[in-house]
């Protein structure tokens, strides 16, 4: 492929929001199921999972002694989130990016798949690669390895379509914590069904794409012309004069079509929890290499190796 692409299950981040303990690892084998349903492939890709490598851990430690407080109360994030779970305003929620940025930074990852919604922590991410670099220089004495910089600052990658928005509410992303508003990638043809006729859209009917006086609808275009790859003109011009429910209809099959395939695999893979487990454990072991080197070079360049 293009690139050699890192995968992994964030489950240390999901530790931030509401949880069941005896059901966490129930979630975490249904995900990475997700993941090889999706087509992605240990042969081709790394496949690992977040806590399985404390390499993750320290270095965010590391960039929470280095990044001012102020720019992490600053992610409009934190504020969304401590705003929706008031009863649990933890910690983890204001150093979530310093985490993510370890995430990154661990793998020199030179680039990162994102919604735009995530360019914010994505240049957090930069920031402080800048910080560390600039705060603790190779040594002179330093050979080749490692006596560059630390970090490199990676770029985001955006789709042609950069976030999906709620269905319950086209200002807001989609989001898993709000099912009846959120298309799962396994949900059934009725559920799919129902779920877009209960979409928001707007008093008009025309399918018109503009995403600031017809948010819903752009975005159910946007859905639409991304799983279909046919561009959002031409659905404009072949729905035109129909009504909404004729072209949910008709998005409403698109969509379970072109999951079918993926329900099918999806099935087949959760039934097989200790492959799955084997495959996790593998990618782990194989992405700690890589992580392991790169938190050694940092450690040295702190001065906390020994």
């Amino acid at each position: 492929g293009k690139y050699q692409c890192y995968f992994f299950i964030a489950d240390l981040h999901s530790l931030t929001e509401p949880y069941e303990p005896k059901e966490k690892s129930k979630q975490v084998l249904e995900l990475f199921a997700d993941y090889l349903a999706s087509g992605l492939s240990p042969k081709k890709s790394m496949l690992f999972l977040q806590s399985q490598i404390p390499a993750h851990s320290e270095l965010a430690w590391i960039f929470d002694t280095i990044v001012p407080l102020g720019e992490l109360y600053r992610m409009t994030q934190f504020k969304d989130k401590s705003e929706n779970q008031r009863e649990n305003v933890n910690a983890g929620l204001l150093t979530y990016p310093a985490l993510m940025a370890a995430d990154i930074l661990l793998y020199d990852a030179k680039f990162v798949p994102v919604g735009d919604d995530q360019d914010q922590h994505l240049e957090l991410t930069r920031t402080l690669a800048r910080k560390f670099n600039a705060r603790f220089p190779a040594h002179r004495s330093s050979g080749s390895e490692g006596g560059g910089k630390t970090f490199i600052e990676p770029q985001a990658l955006h789709t042609a379509i950069p976030r999906v928005m709620s269905l319950a509410n086209p200002m807001k992303k989609m989001s898993k914590s709000v099912p009846e508003s959120c298309l799962f990638l396994d949900d059934e043809p009725e559920t799919i069904k129902k779920k877009i006729a209960r979409a928001v859209t707007d008093s008009g009917s025309e399918v018109k794409y503009d995403p600031k006086h017809k948010a819903g609808i752009s975005n159910l275009l946007g859905i639409y012309s991304a799983l279909s790859g046919e561009p959002v003109q031409k659905l404009e011009k072949r729905f035109s004069g129909k009504t909404y429910s004729v072209f949910k209809e008709s998005l409403a099959k698109t969509i379970a079509g072109h999951f079918a395939d993926f329900r099918k695999r999806k099935k087949a893979l959760t039934a097989k929890s200790s492959q799955l487990k084997a495959i996790l454990i593998s990618g782990s072991k194989k992405a700690a290499v890589v992580a392991n080197k790169k938190i050694a070079e940092v450690k040295k360049k702190v001065g906390i190796a020994i």
